[in-house]
């Protein structure tokens, strides 16, 4: 292995590592000391020691139900997300045992991190949960549980990973009233950490990756064009168009950029052209080479294929 390649996967695990411990506070330090049960399968094992009393740790049970998944997780999506999605599981496995022992990180009265008003609780630790998750795909990892039912949906079918948590989690978060003392608005609390979760992986993992439409109207086009394809790698299509007023031919620029890259352009454009007109929307799906790969499903042999 090069130097290049052995910093980038130090890097990656360094990444995984600061996810799994911003994952592993949200629920020792907000979530669990405040019996706020969220969803997935930490939430399930965070139930289940609810109902026990505390006499099933969570991290025992997340360990051995994570072994399970794991193995579907490491067929279908290859030897490399195993690898890091084990160290992912075994780091949280550890932090889950350990962090309950440092009692001034948990948001309770007379603590530093407590919060008076309780609404708030599953909301930063849902927000802090999906933060440290986002890193945590980013990297190709995963904390296990339906975080592995999650990548292997969405390496198949374009869905959105907040839904696919809402989803799957109405379930786990409702099942808490089966445990003895708890009451409906346990389950609300519930909902609250779950839907701010959701709403935020979504904004983590697809934040730097939005698709910008940009319609470029200026009498310097050939520069702007250029500038975009050698310095920003980026296709543009120009579009022949007629200025109504003037009733002359004109030349539009169609241009796709991501969200990080839009400032870029704009600046560039300002500099060549003070006078250009722009006119910036955002796209919801982009599919092709540059962006994202075009997801329709599991291939299908037909039937032509099956008879022959």
């Amino acid at each position: 292995m090069t130097r290049k390649k052995i910093l980038s996967v130090l890097w990656d695990y360094f990444i995984l590592s600061v996810g799994t411990l911003l994952y592993c506070i949200a629920w020792d330090s907000f979530l669990i000391p405040n019996n706020i049960a969220s969803g997935g399968l930490t939430g399930f094992c965070t139930i289940i020691q609810f109902a026990s009393g505390g006499l099933i740790p969570m991290s025992y049970t997340f360990f051995a139900l994570n072994v399970l998944l794991l193995i579907a997780g490491v067929a279908v999506l290859g030897k490399g997300f195993g690898l890091k999605t084990i160290y992912a599981v075994l780091l949280s496995s550890l932090l889950f045992r350990i962090l309950p022992s440092f009692s001034f990180l948990q948001a309770v009265p007379g603590n530093f991190l407590y919060i008076d008003n309780r609404l708030l609780v599953p909301v930063v630790g849902g927000i802090i949960e999906a933060f440290g998750l986002g890193l945590i795909l980013q990297r190709g990892g995963s904390t296990g549980g339906t975080d592995i039912v999650v990548l292997i949906i969405n390496k198949f079918w374009p869905i959105s990973p907040g839904k696919v948590y809402l989803y799957s989690d109405l379930v786990i978060i409702a099942s808490v009233l089966l445990v003895p003392g708890k009451c409906f608005v346990d389950m609300l609390y519930g909902y609250v950490a779950m839907v701010t979760f959701s709403f935020m992986v979504d904004y983590v993992l697809l934040g730097s990756k939005t698709t910008i439409q940009v319609m470029v109207f200026s009498e310097k086009y050939e520069e702007i064009a250029d500038y975009i394809i050698r310095k920003m790698d980026r296709g543009v299509t120009a579009l022949k168009a007629v200025g109504w007023y003037t009733r002359k031919d004109r030349n539009v620029l169609l241009i796709m950029v991501r969200k990080s890259q839009l400032h870029e352009l704009c600046k560039v454009i300002k500099e060549m052209d003070s006078k250009a007109f722009v006119s910036v929307s955002p796209a919801s799906s982009v599919y092709g080479e540059g962006f994202d790969e075009l997801k329709t499903g599991i291939n299908r042999k037909s039937k032509k294929d099956i008879k022959g």
